[in-house]
């Protein structure tokens, strides 16, 4: 099978600045107190994905997940190591990314559409199908400012899944939605795992990752812990207890909510 997904040794690295101002930055400095620190978001992380794959992607909050799924999109570069993708990318990072809030819902689609490479004439060809499965209504014609954050999720999910994408990625993009919005996703997940597309899915929900992947990674304080399977991944990370699963399993139908 073909690699669709390529990290190798790949590192990228913040900064955290503990002052404001140059004056608190010259005051601390003369105290001989630290300006500032680095860390590694992700560290020397490597792993394949081959087409096809549902990769779940799990870790404790600050683990570096969002971090990993945003120079697999391209958003971010690594400060080292390769980060290589083949094919078309398409799917939500974040809720309302990429969105302008003084702008309508329908500029906001083209917009959104545009960013993901649509041309105008795919857009206009999957128009009809994008705003029955946003089912906004007359909240297109509205400002998104005034949008709820499970309208955005409605909005952004409904333009990303119908781009015709080589790989799939969503950041707990369905936490906000509704049970009816989710169980919609669900379906349309199904429809793209089965079509081939390979699936890069950042989750703390067990159920939603036993119901779309195949095969775990699970980040460990920038670093790749486990890559396995998924029910193992799960029993890593202890998702399995009994207070997890009735928040993962039993409220999200499948695709569920950061926990």
């Amino acid at each position: 099978m073909t690699n669709f997904i390529e990290v190798h040794n790949a590192t990228k690295t913040f900064r955290m600045q503990y002052h404001r101002s140059l004056k608190m930055m010259a005051i601390a400095k003369l105290k001989g107190n630290r300006t500032h620190d680095v860390f590694n978001a992700v560290e020397d992380v490597s792993f394949t994905v081959e087409q096809g794959e549902s990769i779940g992607l799990m870790g404790l909050n600050g683990s570096g997940k969002s971090t990993l799924l945003k120079m697999v999109s391209g958003v971010m570069r690594p400060d080292s190591g390769t980060v290589l993708t083949r094919g078309r990318i398409a799917g939500l990072i974040a809720t309302g990314a990429g969105f302008d809030p003084q702008l309508s819902g329908w500029d906001n689609l083209w917009l959104q559409a545009a960013i993901l490479g649509m041309s105008e004439a795919e857009t206009r060809r999957k128009l009809d199908a994008i705003v029955d499965f946003a089912d906004l209504g007359t909240f297109l014609d509205t400002p998104v400012t005034y949008y709820s954050s499970g309208m955005k999720a409605r909005l952004g999910f409904a333009v990303a899944i119908h781009v015709d994408s080589d790989i799939f990625i969503a950041d707990e993009a369905l936490a906000v939605g509704d049970r009816p919005f989710k169980r919609k996703c669900k379906r349309k997940m199904d429809e793209i795992k089965n079509s081939g597309t390979t699936i890069f899915y950042v989750s703390h929900a067990p159920g939603a990752v036993r119901s779309l992947c195949t095969r775990v990674l699970v980040l460990d304080k920038g670093r790749l812990a486990f890559d396995g399977g998924v029910d193992e991944g799960i029993h890593f990370l202890k998702y399995d207890d009994t207070e997890d699963n009735v928040v993962g399993d039993k409220e999200d139908d499948g695709l569920g909510a950061d926990v």
